[in-house]
């Protein structure tokens, strides 16, 4: 990887070898801006001389290939691991909030300033105030903290590479998924507003249909059927039905749920059903690198696909990277 470098007015210029930047600093010609990545800056003037750049992003939902090329040649490529962590995070710190509630400790002042409205209460006899919170979801482009945390991420690494290269013309990758015709691939017309559980009870008894009133485990009928949740709630885990399974109640057990029984065994090693979390993830990023890079070159997978393999280079995500810039050779 090269060291990206400013002018001594932080203006960025062409990146240069690890080894003309150690030299340039020990002589004094320059100093250090970043370590992440490594910048200097000039302390004397330059001419300016700058070259074509291509900064590409391969975005995802775990993680970001980076690359930028510039007369077929690799200035720099990387990956950047997105968080996962937030939901989780996020409840850790709800809990904290409510056990310190219980205990003795200073008085804090509100956060938020909330308005009271008052009404008569009928069961009190009398009018009393009541706080109104406010609905923070209503915003217009409101998204859930751990979507907004992945979004706002990969557009700060988008955002610093192209500040970090001379005038560069940005190539991002984005998905367009259909989740519907991922499950049903005969889907069509009105279909897609009834759902999955359409004509049915409730989830419950779409789950027992989908899986022939068959228990999962021990692949056995006619048994008292129950619904499980492969993913629990707890761990993040949702109550739709690609998160459901059919097991019967001589399997889920309490006991059989301990190591070395054998639900604890197939909840290990079994089937596990689908997921569409980054799919949804896909289409949401995708509408918001529209409205917030109206000139990139915008490209998908399948185009991507055959650029890799005509530069003859491994799938990985900033190998993708660096197909997106159209780079006809290396």
């Amino acid at each position: 990887m090269l060291v990206f470098v400013f002018n001594k007015h932080g203006k960025s210029l062409m990146p240069c070898k690890p080894s003309k930047a150690r030299k340039l600093l020990k002589q004094n010609k320059a100093k250090i801006v970043s370590y992440q990545p490594f910048t200097i800056q000039l302390r004397y003037g330059t001419s300016g001389y700058t070259q074509e750049v291509n900064v590409s992003a391969d975005t995802g939902a775990r993680h970001v290939g980076i690359a930028g090329t510039s007369e077929d040649n690799i200035l720099f490529k990387g990956e950047v691991e997105l968080r996962q962590d937030t939901s989780s995070n996020l409840t850790s710190r709800r809990t904290l909030r409510r056990n310190r509630r219980y205990r003795k400790t200073r008085y804090r002042k509100p956060r938020h300033k909330y308005k009271t409205k008052r009404y008569y209460c009928t069961k009190k006899d009398r009018w009393v105030k009541k706080k109104i919170v406010p609905a923070f979801r209503n915003k217009e482009g409101w998204l859930p903290p751990s979507i907004q945390s992945r979004i706002d991420n990969t557009f700060r690494w988008i955002d610093k590479f192209c500040s970090l290269l001379p005038n560069p013309k940005l190539h991002l990758e984005v998905g367009k998924f259909d989740v519907q015709k991922m499950m049903n691939p005969e889907i069509n017309g009105i279909e897609y507003q009834q759902g999955d559980a359409y004509g049915y009870h409730d989830t419950r008894y779409y789950v027992f249909a989908r899986d022939n009133y068959i228990c999962q485990v021990c692949k056995k009928k006619n048994k008292i059927l129950q619904t499980h949740h492969i993913i629990y709630e707890s761990h993040g885990g949702s109550h739709r039905a690609d998160n459901l399974i059919t097991v019967c109640t001589d399997c889920h057990t309490d006991k059989n749920h301990k190591p070395g029984h054998i639900f604890w065994d197939w909840m290990q090693n079994g089937k596990k059903l689908p997921t569409y979390k980054e799919t949804a993830f896909m289409n949401i990023i995708r509408k918001r690198i529209f409205a917030k890079y109206p000139d990139a070159r915008i490209t998908y997978g399948s185009e991507t696909t055959v650029r890799r393999k005509a530069l003859e280079i491994d799938k990985t995500h900033y190998n993708d990277a660096v197909a997106i810039t159209g780079i006809g050779d290396i």
